[in-house]
This record gives C-alpha cells, sequence and structure tokens, in this order.
C-alpha cells in the first residue's frame, strides 16, 4: 500500500490499520492531544484508562510524510517522551515503524509487515495482562535494547591529552541518560573542575563563597566516614536533575596525601559499591594525566570512553592510554575485577569544514585504528551550540551568575543535541551486547 502524504498515513495506515491490529479501540485513543507546547498526533492508553492522562504506559505515536526519514524525527519523540513521563513511543511514516522504550528503540520494522510478535510486544504494554515479553528484541545484532534495572554502570570518560572534549561528553550523555529514565550520578576526578563547573554546581563569585572547598571528592577518596550522599550536590545543568560529586581546585595539592595512603586507590570502588542499587549509571571525569586520580577512577569502572579530536598529539597520546590501561588491568585483578571494556575512541570536538570532513577525517580515524581500539561510529562535531550552552549566564542584579546547561536543555532539536542522541544509542546498545555476551 502506497501513502501519498501524512494524512494517509495517519488514517489509511495508523487508525484503520495498525490500531486495530493492536487491538485498540476507538475509545482509547486520542489525536492532535496538545500538553502545553506538546502537540502528539495520537496517544494511545493502556487498558483500563478512562481519560488521556500522561501515565507510563501510555503509548505516544507520531505519524510523518511517506518521504521523510524517521531519524530526523527521532530527537523530538524522545524529548515528547521525557517531558511528558512517557515509556513507548511509535514513530512511523507509513513506510517504516520504530518502537521505543525508555526512549530507546526496541524494534525497527516494515510498517506493513509487522510479525505477531512485534504486535504482541507492543499489546503487553496497552495489555498488562498480557505479561511481560520473553526476551527483548533488536534492529541489527549491535543495537540492542537496553534493559532499565540490570545493574549500575560505571563509565569513565579518559585521554591522557587534554582539550579533548572530555567535559562535554560527559555532560551531555549524562543529560540524556537521566532524560531517558535513569537515575545518573557524575564524578569529577580533574583538578580542573570543569566538570563541575558545566553541572551548575560552582555558583560562588569569591573565594569567601566557595562552598566546594571543604566537602568535594577529595573528602570522599580521603576519608572512611565520608560517603557519596555526605558528598553529592544536585546538578542543574538538566532537567531531570543529575547527581555530582564535585571537584574542586585545591585537588592539585592533595594529589601527594592520596599517593601516601595505599586505601585510597580502592576508596571509589568500595563506595560506589555501597550505592549500586541507587544508580543505574556513573560517569567519571579524568584529569588529562597519568596520575592518581586517572588511576582510581580505571580502577573503578566497568567501561572506558576516549575522546579525541584526532589530531596527531591526540592519536599519540592513545599509546599512553593503552600502557597505562594494562597497568592498571594487571591491578584490576588484585581486586577481583576483570579489564576494562574499552567502548571505544569517540571523535570530538572535529571540524565541520566539508573538504577536512571528506578528506582529512578518514585519514585521521585510519591512523587510529593501528593502536588497536575500536572507534564509535558517532562524531561530536564542534559547533557553536555546545559552547554557548556551557557559558550561559543568568542576570542577578549586577552580576551573571554561571547557569550552564546541557545542549539537549540548550537546545534540544540542534545537531549537537542530535550527535549525542546517537552517541546515546551506541553507548546503550554496545553495554547491552557487551552484558549479553557476559563480562
Amino acid at each position: 500500500m502506497n501513502f501519498r502524504n501524512e494524512k494517509e498515513v495517519e488514517g489509511k495506515f495508523v487508525i484503520h490499520s495498525l490500531l486495530p491490529q493492536l487491538g485498540v479501540g476507538p475509545s482509547r485513543w486520542f489525536q492532535e492531544i496538545t500538553f502545553g507546547t506538546i502537540r502528539l498526533d495520537f496517544l494511545v492508553v493502556p487498558l483500563g484508562g478512562r481519560s488521556p492522562v500522561c501515565l507510563p504506559n501510555c503509548l505516544i505515536l507520531e505519524a510523518k510524510h511517506p518521504k521523510e526519514p524517521l531519524a530526523r524525527h527521532t530527537r523530538r519523540l524522545r524529548r515528547y517522551m521525557g517531558q511528558l513521563g512517557i515509556n513507548y513511543g511509535i514513530l512511523t511514516n507509513g513506510q517504516e515503524l520504530c518502537f521505543y522504550q525508555q526512549s530507546t528503540l526496541v524494534f525497527k520494522v516494515p510498517a506493513l509487515g509487522l510479525k505477531t510478535e512485534h504486535i504482541q510486544r507492543i499489546r503487553q504494554v496497552l495489555e498488562p495482562g498480557m505479561g511481560r515479553p520473553s526476551s527483548l528484541f533488536s534492529v541489527e545484532q549491535t543495537t540492542l535494547a537496553y534493559p532499565k534495572k540490570l545493574s549500575m554502570q560505571v563509565i569513565t570518560v579518559y585521554h591522557n591529552k587534554g582539550g579533548v572534549g572530555k567535559t562535554t561528553t560527559v555532560i551531555n550523555l549524562a543529560a540524556i541518560l537521566s532524560k531517558r529514565g535513569y537515575q545518573v550520578l557524575i564524578i569529577d576526578l580533574d583538578s580542573q573542575s570543569n566538570t563541575t563547573f558545566a553541572a551548575g554546581v560552582m555558583k560562588f563569585l569569591t573565594e569567601e563563597e566557595d562552598d566546594l572547598r571543604d566537602l568535594n571528592v577529595y573528602h570522599l577518596l580521603s576519608s572512611k566516614q565520608v560517603a557519596i550522599a555526605d558528598v553529592v550536590r544536585l546538578g542543574t545543568f538538566t532537567n531531570p536533575p543529575v547527581q555530582v560529586v564535585p571537584s574542586h581546585i585545591s585537588l592539585t595539592k592533595q594529589e601527594y596525601v592520596l599517593v601516601n595512603a595505599p586505601a585510597a586507590k580502592s576508596s571509589l570502588l568500595q563506595k560506589l559499591a555501597r550505592v549500586a542499587e541507587s544508580y543505574d549509571f556513573v560517569l567519571i571525569d579524568t584529569p588529562p594525566a597519568l596520575n592518581i586520580f586517572a588511576e582510581i577512577a580505571l580502577l573503578s569502572t566497568d567501561y572506558l570512553i576516549v575522546p579525541s579530536d584526532l589530531k596527531p598529539f591526540s592519536n599519540e597520546g592513545l599509546r599512553n592510554v593503552q600502557d597505562f590501561l594494562v597497568e592498571i588491568n594487571e591491578a584490576r585483578g588484585a581486586y577481583l575485577r576483570s579489564p576494562i571494556q574499552v567502548l571505544g575512541v569517540l571523535p570530538s570536538k572535529i571540524g565541520t569544514n566539508p573538504r577536512f570532513r571528506e578528506h582529512s577525517l578518514p585519514r585521521r580515524l585510519e591512523a587510529v585504528k593501528k593502536y588497536g581500539f575500536p572507534i564509535f561510529e558517532s562524531t561530536i562535531f564542534e559547533r557553536d551550540d555546545l559552547a554557548k550552552a556551557l557559558e550561559k549566564v543568568t542576570i542577578e542584579g549586577n552580576f551573571d551568575i554561571p547557569d550552564p546547561q546541557s545542549v539537549l536543555d540548550f537546545k534540544p532539536d540542534s545537531e549537537s543535541a542530535r550527535e549525542f542522541e546517537d552517541l546515546a544509542d551506541e553507548v546503550l546498545a554496545k553495554i547491552a551486547l557487551h552484558q549479553k555476551q557476559g563480562k
């Protein structure tokens, strides 16, 4: 069946074909329903629902023009799901159909080729009595839906070369995971405190107002009595908010104390174990160094992301990362920990010049391969929106108060936001695949 426009996709496919297949009668779906500034094409309520309220088990259904690629509309659907607190969504152009759970793609199939298992997968959401599905579906073997509550996953973002986008990666990846319904904790282990600032925790303007000096990540690492709950602050850079263990500029001077305290290396690992039920993801930002803070992060982590601008020094620095990982993995054996799973080198802060992207970028990516690291398919380009989001301020009287935001909050429909959405998809898929194969 061919559809000529969006109206035919809505009428001929959604109303007269898809909804009846799902067993949804007219009393359970609502068309062109509005919530504030959000207008939904269709909202389907679960069995027993009596009104179009934002229940988690409702289903958003968005219909697009048959010639529109669905990828262009994924970010907007996910934003609707996150803002309305709805766990399920369908995006279709009459040619393809994508089904999302908690903003993660579960399956993508031809719209007119829905199989029984796909229909049952959606119906079990709308008819809870059908029970849970026996398995999760995948678009491809490498793209798996990530289960909401498996166990806490710790991801470290590290490169011993500075200025490669570590902070930007941590902040925006944390924002996306939070918006998708995960409980996220950020830990800043870099004395430059860029992530602490970018998370909106560093609001003071003078040294006298500094409220981080006496309680930060150093105290968490150096004292057995200090728990994560004692140190954590609420970041203001995204909504829903993310908890942050802040760093401080004084961390540089305190490094020698930790070097001479053998228990400090495993302190974070032990304290994270005590909050394993409280968080789905922990993201650790690290210094651009081969020091004890980087060592603590890598001893504590499950996964590693290595951002790189792919310039010669950054690529040469991958050899240092490679050697450091060998040392760390040997040390992890003493704590009965398996080797770190390297998710990949993430091309970041990449120039957008068309000639560079066509000619130079492929050569730089090829140069990374000799170091033996996998490379993310996602790429984070250097765009104004990323810088403006972190430089945002609010005016209070005569003062400009820092009010940094993730790019997802600053400009959710931007190219940068789409790039980080793609990155989050890839990270979740890699972790899910690793979990499936077994650590």
